[in-house]
């Protein structure tokens, strides 16, 4: 399904911002580059966004930058992780992930007293699709290798994560955000989540902008 978009001019609207703001916040990269749309209109060419995502986004801006600096906020969107560590305890204190799915993953990314953010997101992920009910324990397993071995080859870039199943039998995918894949007759796409939202999510979680 083709996503729903806003122009420019229903977005400065609704939103009460500024075109001075809209720019200075792309020059910061508040607002990925790629949401900025050119298509034709009757008045010429024109801007428009995907508007969930747009209005999600300007709606975090406005009710965050009286707290935090917009370099402060472009680090908390953007989708490269941080250097961030945390011990299983605090992940579990802190209400971050929960102890079944440490405990359940910890054959498949290893014990450690400090575990890494790649390595937080990936227990993020496990804990969400889990609950969810989304994936069960098999799958789960799927995703931290798949997670695991090839996460790091996007080296910061928007991806997403894609559950497929045929026949019972279930697959798992890392893809480049948005992009458009073909399968077979009979497979069914359980899952497909981007990696730069649950990155958002997670680090409004920890509290590290």
């Amino acid at each position: 399904m083709e996503e729903e978009l806003i122009s420019k001019k229903e977005l400065l609207e609704l939103t009460g911002i500024s075109y001075g703001q809209l720019y200075r916040w792309k020059r910061k990269n508040l607002v990925p580059e790629e949401w900025f749309i050119r298509k034709s209109a009757f008045t010429g060419q024109e801007t428009f966004f995907p508007k969930r995502r747009m209005l999600d986004r300007m709606d975090k801006i406005l009710n965050m930058k009286e707290d935090l600096s917009l370099d402060e906020l472009a680090n908390m969107f953007s989708p490269v992780p941080t250097d961030l560590s945390l011990s299983k305890t605090d992940l579990i204190e802190r209400n971050i992930v929960s102890l079944i799915a440490i405990e359940y993953a910890e054959p498949y990314i290893g014990r450690s007293d400090a575990y890494r953010f790649e390595q937080i997101l990936s227990l993020f992920l496990l804990d969400r699709c889990l609950q969810s009910g989304e994936l069960n324990l098999d799958e789960g397993k799927i995703l931290l290798q798949t997670f695991g071995e090839h996460y790091t080859k996007f080296e910061g870039k928007n991806c997403d994560l894609m559950f497929i199943r045929k026949m019972g039998v279930s697959a798992c995918l890392l893809v480049a955000a948005g992009s458009e894949i073909y399968f077979e007759n009979g497979v069914k796409i359980i899952l497909r989540d981007n990696i730069a939202k649950r990155i958002e999510e997670l680090k409004l979680t920890l509290g590290t902008m």
